[in-house]
């Protein structure tokens, strides 16, 4: 069994820098066309300048013969400008501008405590069209950490929007079915969906002992708010696509005291996807999910060329070169139904 689909992009990326882009530009550039890629680093990724410099290296990492193009994003802090925002929607490769609450994720120390004083930010956003990509998810700590997707959508979310209803939004790799029933009632918005809160939950990670490659934030919910994202992604609504939030760490971050966030699933987050399409009946509509509503959205043309999947095993690595040590990948020698022909 062979199944063509439309190049697909990532809509939600992380690549790093520095000598780890060797390993994960092309794992990704062998599935994906482009990819929006996030802004986390130490400095942040918070002017044209450094979004352009940033661009330039991961081309740099792209392999012969491959194309691959990087998306680039604006990291939301306070001292972020309407005048910076006006400067980024005139470039052709800043493409959105993200907020991480302040503490919420890795690299997320530079990001906002209060969307209050940002409001010229924001509405020059919507001014000029720029997407906001949001984590969301309040830091509070008295807030248990299951709970907090739906408390910032609920204190934070819905009220930015009523505030600035042109505002273009993306609620990143959602993980609740109050996000997938809050989107559904904002059609203007867009949201992406990871493979691994697709295929796991919380069980995964936390019964019969702590499997820390399981671990990322937002972190694995219930069965039920799976199942809710399993349908909300193979329904063909379009404001539901791809993005892996592929997050990759070294091994030993990982697997320590105070472990890092996040699951390297790039080499092979499409056959991922794949095998979930198909558990659901639905392979019919993966082509839309991975191919078609995430350039709608962003308002950037359907790739020209293609990609086939076979139905045929293949097994998933245990780890990949990560500069000077490895990283992880997820389902780490397991295999797979789905391959790449």
């Amino acid at each position: 069994m062979r199944l063509t689909l439309i190049q697909p992009d990532d809509w939600h990326l992380h690549l790093r820098d520095g000598s780890v882009l060797e390993t994960t530009v092309p794992d990704t550039a062998q599935s994906f066309a482009r990819a929006i890629v996030m802004p986390n680093l130490k400095p942040p990724v918070a002017s044209v300048e450094a979004a352009k410099a940033y661009r330039d290296r991961i081309l740099s990492a792209v392999p012969e013969g491959l194309h691959f193009e990087p998306l680039m994003t604006l990291y939301l802090t306070p001292d972020l400008s309407p005048q910076t925002i006006k400067a980024a929607s005139e470039t052709d490769f800043i493409h959105g501008v993200k907020l991480y609450p302040k503490g919420a994720t890795t690299n997320s120390d530079s990001g906002v405590k209060s969307l209050d004083g940002m409001m010229p930010t924001l509405e020059a956003m919507a001014q000029y069209g720029l997407p906001l990509l949001v984590h969301g998810e309040v830091t509070e700590r008295e807030i248990d950490i299951f709970d907090r997707e739906a408390v910032f959508i609920e204190t934070i979310l819905a009220p930015l929007m009523q505030r600035i209803p042109t505002l273009r939004v993306v609620l990143e790799h959602i993980t609740t079915k109050d996000s997938v029933d809050f989107v559904k009632a904002h059609p203007e918005m867009g949201a992406t969906i990871t493979a691994h809160h697709l295929i796991y939950d919380r069980n995964d990670m936390l019964a019969g002992g702590i499997r820390p490659h399981l671990y990322c934030l937002p972190i694995l919910k219930r069965s039920l708010h799976r199942d809710a994202l399993v349908e909300a992604a193979t329904s063909g609504l379009p404001q539901f696509f791809l993005g892996t939030d592929s997050a990759p760490h070294a091994v030993g971050d990982k697997e320590s005291d105070c472990g890092c966030a996040g699951c390297y699933t790039a080499p092979h987050a499409l056959e991922l996807y794949a095998e979930v399409f198909e558990a659901a009946g639905r392979l019919d509509r993966l082509e839309g999910f991975a191919s078609l509503f995430g350039p709608a959205f962003y308002r950037l043309p359907v790739n020209s060329g293609t990609i086939t999947l076979e139905k045929r095993p293949s097994v998933v690595p245990m780890s990949r070169p990560f500069g000077d040590t490895e990283v992880r990948l997820l389902r780490g020698g397991e295999t797979l139904t789905w391959s790449i022909a």
